[in-house]
């Protein structure tokens, strides 16, 4: 494996870092946005979540154009890898190619944190902060808005 073509062709480097202050930004409640796609040039998203005890994560799901990867940061989450569930402890790690099989849920009577990051980076944030709002609406509103935002859930593939 090599690395990939080089993107940056100066000579010198240059001032682009991007620090983001410990206050976080609003949230949605579960889920704090640490680095945006806007942020990265559409390279990561990167959030955190903290679910309480036995909270519902996402259903049996995939995405078409990202990837996504689970991180724990404490508590123990299950986490679903394509053919079963399986316990996530602190420090372990699970990648989700595109098109992969994968869901999450807090079982537990503890509460638990983890990384979620998204590669490429996509515009994740308006679905996290409508997502319960369209979940209140008809079913064909809330697969097209799940579509819209890469998000096949296997329950809307049996409805085709």
């Amino acid at each position: 494996m090599s690395y990939p073509e080089p993107r940056y062709l100066g000579q010198r480097g240059q001032v682009s870092a991007l620090l983001r202050p410990a206050s976080p930004e609003p949230d949605t409640g579960f889920i704090s946005y640490v680095a945006k796609q806007e942020n990265t040039n559409g390279e990561f998203g990167l959030y955190k979540i903290d679910m309480g005890p036995k909270a519902m994560g996402a259903t049996e799901h995939f995405h078409r154009t990202i990837s996504e990867s689970f991180y724990v940061l404490s508590g123990e989450i299950r986490l679903y890898n394509g053919e079963r569930w399986v316990t996530g402890g602190e420090g372990d790690f699970l990648y989700v190619p595109p098109g992969g099989l994968h869901a999450f849920q807090n079982d537990s009577d503890d509460p638990v944190s983890l990384l979620l990051l998204f590669t490429p980076g996509a515009p994740r944030e308006e679905y996290f902060e409508k997502l319960e709002e369209y979940s209140q609406r008809s079913s064909e509103e809330l697969k097209a808005f799940r579509i819209r935002h890469d998000q096949y859930n296997t329950t809307d593939m049996l409805d085709d």
